[in-house]
């Protein structure tokens, strides 16, 4: 990743509702993690800009400017600028290569401050393809409501789409649940930070809910689930 100063860094939070951005829903979260991981990178940060936005539609960063001000502010300090999840960016790779050829260097907590641009593009797509999967569950949660004569529309589709995150949580929930007692093991044989239990269940061929690679922060939410 390119050289740059160590201690200054701003932080970019995003939530995609009103709703969450009155209720704190999402922005603590990202802020707690954000936190966590100043403190062990040794990083400073010097600025936080916080939005209320959706990170859909290819001019996500004309309806973005407190991004727009956070890529402003960054290449006035030559600093980079930190989000908790790669999809707080956004989740379209095109957009995500656009932020990343304005060459203000981004951070992303979850993977780490080292991680090489290409990997930052690699998790774009990954993050792409989990919302086409997200939105093909959709439509099919939908098509098989309909099938049984239910009239979608109104409360019904509501029900339909709040049916089909339910059923994403839950799956990541019951992966929780069984991963535990694995890190549960792997403490116990003496690994006490997220970055050691990442690597031991990494080593152990242990996938993710979504079939990727652990990392410290993907742990930490295992162990909030569970």
């Amino acid at each position: 990743m390119t050289t740059y100063m160590r201690r200054a860094l701003i932080t970019y939070c995003r939530v995609s509702t009103k709703a969450q951005g009155r209720s704190g829903l999402g922005l603590e979260a990202q802020r707690e993690a954000l936190a966590r991981f100043v403190v062990a990178e040794g990083f400073e940060i010097v600025r936080e800009f916080i939005e209320i936005e959706t990170g859909k539609g290819a001019d996500a960063l004309d309806r973005r400017p407190q991004l727009t001000a956070a890529l402003a502010e960054a290449r006035r300090r030559r600093c980079p600028v930190a989000v908790a999840k790669l999809d707080r960016l956004s989740r379209d790779v095109h957009f995500i290569s656009g932020r990343m050829a304005e060459r203000v260097p981004f951070v992303v907590a979850e993977l780490g401050s080292d991680v090489d641009p290409f990997i930052l593009h690699l998790f774009a797509a990954l993050a792409e393809k989990e919302r086409a999967m997200i939105a093909t569950r959709t439509r099919d949660a939908l098509s098989r409501a309909k099938a049984r004569g239910v009239r979608l529309g109104g409360p019904k589709l509501a029900q339909a789409r709040k049916a089909a995150v339910e059923a994403i949580e839950a799956n990541a929930n019951r992966h929780a649940a069984n991963v535990l007692p694995i890190i549960r093991e792997i403490k116990r044989a003496g690994a006490t930070s997220l970055r050691a239990i990442a690597d031991a269940l990494n080593a152990r061929g242990v996938p993710t809910a979504r079939g990727g690679r652990w990392q410290a922060q993907t742990v930490s939410n295992a162990l909030a689930r569970a």
